[in-house]
């Protein structure tokens, strides 16, 4: 009974099994092929009790008391699939909640509730304040320019890339270089054109449309890591009569508006309650007959966060709107939407491409951030391509106007 007595004692209490089950017992339990979840200690369970749910099953992953033996993003697969179906893994009743009590203390891992590990943001004051927004950004964004170095291809670009549809195969660098190119011929950017960039990440954007468009470019951003980053690379193209970096919250634009700007994947974390004050201070800052290219990710129905581990390991804060959301705000506001472009397959490929580059770097990534934070990457990586793939997420260029007549 003892080598049985963990693995299957779990798979009664829980039913349809879509993955392989391994306690530290060596117990087991489920499908026998394909991926499997391993439970490494009694403090795995612990933390599930407490928190049953995707947070408990994050933090267990993370802190490593929980692993996946055989690919994670087959598992997560599986694991979406057996909750679409109805077929179990949901949200505990108050039922089975007592129930679980004297199955825990038969498996011995009753408990007070395990720290959470400490790659889990911890974020204080009123929602998108500048102060708690700053923190938010600095959580991710300020994890380390080496780690994203390692990451992402050399133009430190952190966001969807662009894959021609006879071109799927194509080399991330020079996806995102096309993503680049993009940006910029939908902006009808010529030499001499003033143009902001509202979260300009590392400054792959700032780089390449000053050094390939001729234009004067000002990007702004929340991470001291990211700006410091900018200016090193405006300092290395020597492009520093046309390009500059300031560490600025949106909020606190003032100044001449611009001939076009562009935000890549920035508005997710302004908060649905504040996306009325962006698209103002958008349009505030663009002249009359210039463009905006917003690029953003959308999600309809629930967890427009992205779900409890992605808010509290990933994007603490961060918003994601249906499509058409997003357009009203930008209606309403006075923009005129000429153009949606959806990118929803690229971003899959995009992160597959980034997973890739993560496993194949795994050593040299622990060696920079640790364990943990690896561990936090594979997890958000795996579970984002799915998500893209599966259409529980989306993201969109759109491409907006300020008519002269609005000026």
């Amino acid at each position: 009974m003892r080598s049985r007595s963990i693995a299957p004692q779990l798979a009664e209490f829980i039913g349809d099994l879509p993955i392989g089950l391994r306690a530290w017992d060596g117990s087991t339990a489920g499908p026998t092929s394909g991926p499997a979840l391993v439970l490494r200690s009694r403090r795995a369970l612990r933390r599930l009790l407490w928190d049953p749910n995707e947070l408990g099953l994050a933090r267990a992953y993370v802190s490593g008391d929980l692993d996946v033996d055989g690919d994670l993003t087959e598992g997560l697969r599986r694991f979406w699939a057996t909750v679409r179906d109805g077929k179990g893994l949901s949200k505990p009743g108050i039922a089975e909640l007592v129930r679980a009590v004297p199955a825990a203390a038969r498996l011995g891992v009753l408990g007070p509730r395990p720290k959470p590990p400490a790659e889990e943001a911890r974020l204080t004051g009123r929602l998108h304040t500048t102060f708690r927004d700053r923190a938010a950004i600095a959580h991710h964004y300020d994890l380390g320019n080496d780690f994203y170095e390692a990451l992402l291809d050399p133009s430190m670009a952190y966001s969807c890339a662009y894959y021609p549809a006879d071109q799927p195969d194509l080399p991330l660098a020079d996806a995102q270089r096309a993503k680049l190119d993009l940006i910029c011929d939908k902006l009808s950017l010529r030499p001499g054109m003033r143009v902001l960039d509202v979260g300009c990440g590392w400054g792959s954007f700032v780089v390449h449309a000053t050094k390939e468009r001729g234009v004067d470019v000002t990007g702004i951003t929340l991470s001291a890591r990211q700006a410091e980053h900018v200016r090193h690379r405006i300092g290395e193209e020597r492009i520093g009569d046309r390009a500059r970096v300031n560490l600025l919250d949106y909020r606190e634009l003032t100044g001449e508006p611009f001939d076009a700007i562009v935000s890549v994947e920035m508005g997710e974390h302004v908060g649905e309650i504040n996306y009325p004050e962006y698209t103002a201070t958008l349009f505030r800052m663009l002249k009359p007959g210039g463009s905006l290219l917003l690029q953003q990710m959308s999600r309809a129905g629930n967890a427009p966060g992205g779900g409890a581990f992605i808010e509290s390991y990933i994007a603490p804060d961060m918003t994601m709107r249906p499509l058409g959301r997003t357009i009203d705000h930008l209606n309403n506001v006075g923009f005129e939407v000429r153009h949606v472009e959806a990118m929803r397959e690229m971003y899959a490929l995009t992160i597959r491409a980034w997973l890739a580059t993560l496993e194949e770097k795994a050593a040299e990534l622990t060696a920079l951030s640790g364990p943990g934070t690896l561990r936090v990457w594979r997890l958000y990586l795996a579970g984002g391509a799915l998500a893209f793939e599966e259409n529980r997420m989306g993201v969109d260029q759109i491409l907006a106007g300020r008519t002269p007549e609005a000026g």
